[in-house]
């Protein structure tokens, strides 16, 4: 084994995929691109950092919604341009050639081109102050199953992207997880 930089653990355990978070904020719609985030509990607390050096902050600390739209393989050069923009200064629906699509439990519009969209409402603010993580739960969650595009992309935290690949199923293996399957 070769010593690896504490600084850098957060390569090795990155949990999932890269997403674009939605929010609106006095009728301006938003995204930014988030590689920090978790699931907290099951079924539906995500974790999520963003701090106040994200234009995205301040709409999600005033209306307490947002939504997490999943971006595949195909969307990775869009997804690293939002990321490398400010809301403050473009409007990066019409930028990036993205459809706003209104929800329907929050006033932040989902990405039609994603493969998902996570709904949610922050639900804790207690560690905002301290690590700009917001605890938000997943109130509404769309899948489009007709997209033939479906692997995501990973952040390891060095300006590199991993793509999903080839399905393991050992559904018939993990007997102890048979309330998280289908």
């Amino acid at each position: 084994m070769k010593e690896f930089p504490v600084s850098k653990t957060y390569r090795l355990i990155e949990p999932g995929p890269v997403v674009l978070v939605t929010t609106l904020n006095e009728g301006r719609p938003n995204i930014m691109t988030m590689g920090f985030h978790m699931m907290v509990q099951h079924p539906s607390l995500i974790g999520a950092v963003i701090g106040p050096w994200d234009y995205s902050y301040e709409a999600l600390s005033m209306t307490g919604e947002c939504v997490i739209a999943i971006p595949t393989v195909d969307l990775a050069a869009k997804m690293v341009d939002i990321g490398n923009c400010s809301g403050r200064e473009v409007n990066k629906f019409k930028e990036f050639g993205l459809t706003a699509v209104p929800g329907k439990k929050v006033k932040a519009p989902l990405i039609r081109e994603c493969l998902a969209n996570i709904e949610c409402k922050v639900v804790d603010t207690s560690l905002v102050d301290r690590y700009s993580l917001f605890i938000l739960e997943a109130v509404k969650a769309w899948t489009d199953p007709n997209r033939k595009e479906r692997r995501t992309l990973h952040h390891n935290g060095d300006g590199t992207l991993t793509v999903d690949g080839r399905v393991l199923n050992f559904q018939e293996k993990m007997v102890l997880w048979k309330q998280f399957q289908g």
